[in-house]
């Protein structure tokens, strides 16, 4: 086994450390989604505690109504997390491939390519649930104080 040259290690970190900035932007969604996440959680107990707890018939069927709206949105936060994870997966086997196929004898700039433009797609793919997700939490508004003052 020949030795590897420190310039072979120094362009293969290069060119590793190129998709990592895609994994920061990444984790950044992440926390943002999962914090939407335990809003609309908190949010369902809130609106279902208060159901369980009333009388009025049609405060109930808007909880019922709501409670539907929040189980979707978490379902879409849920899909949107689980691409994520799934892109910042195919990132880190983007790096791996890149770094091995520049320091060593490891021909897998094919499959670099297919984990990364993978990631690539299924960021896209969370934005488009992250986006689906926060049109229909404005949906939910009601601004029944402004409707009253005729505004």
């Amino acid at each position: 086994m020949t030795p590897i040259e420190p310039s072979t290690i120094t362009h293969g970190i290069q060119l590793a450390v190129a998709p990592v900035f895609l994994l920061t932007a990444v984790a950044g969604m992440i926390g943002a989604v999962a914090g939407r996440l335990a809003r609309i959680i908190d949010r369902a107990r809130v609106v279902e505690d208060r159901a369980r707890h009333s009388s009025d018939a049609a405060q109930h069927d808007m909880a019922i109504l709501e409670l539907g709206y929040l189980r979707t949105r978490g379902r879409l936060a849920n899909a949107c997390i689980g691409l994520l994870t799934l892109c910042g997966f195919f990132i880190g086997v983007t790096i791996v491939l890149l770094f091995l196929g520049e320091t060593m004898d490891f021909r897998g700039h094919s499959w670099a390519v297919t984990s990364f433009l993978t990631g690539v797609v299924s960021f896209l793919m969370a934005l488009l649930f992250f986006f689906a997700e926060t049109v229909m939490a404005t949906r939910l508004l009601n601004f029944q104080l402004l409707s009253a003052q005729g505004k």
